[in-house]
């Protein structure tokens, strides 16, 4: 049967929403993939390689009502933001830290482009001791080594993780986009993601069992067999007779009144 394309960006752990998906929708196979850089995820859509996907963004949200030249109109709901941190050689001084580095003790480093190299290069490049870099933090748990260290950052810059997924412009309608707003598994997962029960009323699979619940209750209603009209007729006759015979034996009993001649 139908089911949905669901992609994710690398770091992000969408496992609790596939597995209460598969508990509830079995029949309805998701096809999940990772995507590894960040800023894919508009094309993902645009092309229809991905029903939705969880993507991760740092400042403003990219949710917009109106397409441009290069991005769709899109929804997006956000879901966590992500601590910052630095990551170091082996034995760097940020080790002797607990918590959060102080970010003087980072200063005048050779900082590595993480969007340049990509988070699993760079923490090859800071394993070999010829600088840091900053990224959030499950991206330096994705791409751990043994001989760099992560630490949060004091200032660091957080990341938030949402869902997308492609919104109709009413200016400049996109016929996958309808498609998307239209599709009942992409609105029932969307539900899974707010927290919606499998219960709730909001979610299309309930609205759909209620629509047939009450379907039915009306053809039942309809087929339910009506009372006999000759039955009801006959009884009416007869109640009919009865009171005629009544009232005959009424103006009987009553005593005739003659009247009287003057004289």
């Amino acid at each position: 049967m139908a089911g949905l394309k669901i992609a994710y960006v690398a770091g992000v752990m969408p496992g609790k929403w596939i597995d209460r998906w598969r508990a509830r929708l079995e029949e309805h196979p998701l096809e999940i993939f990772q995507y590894d850089d960040a800023a894919a995820y508009l094309a993902l859509l645009a092309d229809g390689e991905a029903d939705l996907v969880f993507i991760r963004w740092t400042g403003e949200s990219p949710a917009s009502s109106v397409a441009t030249d290069d991005k769709p109109a899109l929804h997006v709901i956000p879901l966590y933001e992500e601590v910052g941190v630095v990551c170091a050689p082996k034995d760097h001084d940020i080790e002797y830290f607990d918590d959060v580095v102080p970010a003087e003790a980072v200063e005048g480093q050779n900082f590595f482009n993480v969007e340049e190299f990509g988070p699993k290069m760079t923490m090859e490049l800071v394993g070999t001791g010829a600088g840091v870099a900053v990224m959030p933090m499950s991206l330096a748990r994705l791409h751990r080594r043994k001989d760099v260290v992560s630490k949060p950052l004091e200032g660091a810059p957080t990341s938030s993780v949402g869902l997308a997924w492609l919104r109709v412009d009413p200016v400049n309608p996109d016929p996958r986009a309808e498609a998307t707003e239209s599709n009942p598994l992409v609105a029932e997962f969307i539900g899974i993601v707010r927290g919606r029960t499998a219960s709730s009323s909001r979610q299309p699979s309930i609205q759909t069992q209620q629509e047939q619940q009450a379907k039915v209750a009306r053809k039942e209603r309809q087929s339910a067999p009506k009372p006999n009209a000759a039955k009801a007729k006959n009884a009416s006759a007869a109640s009919g007779s009865k009171s005629g015979a009544k009232n005959a034996a009424s103006r009987r009993a009553k005593p005739s009144r003659t009247r009287r001649r003057p004289r």
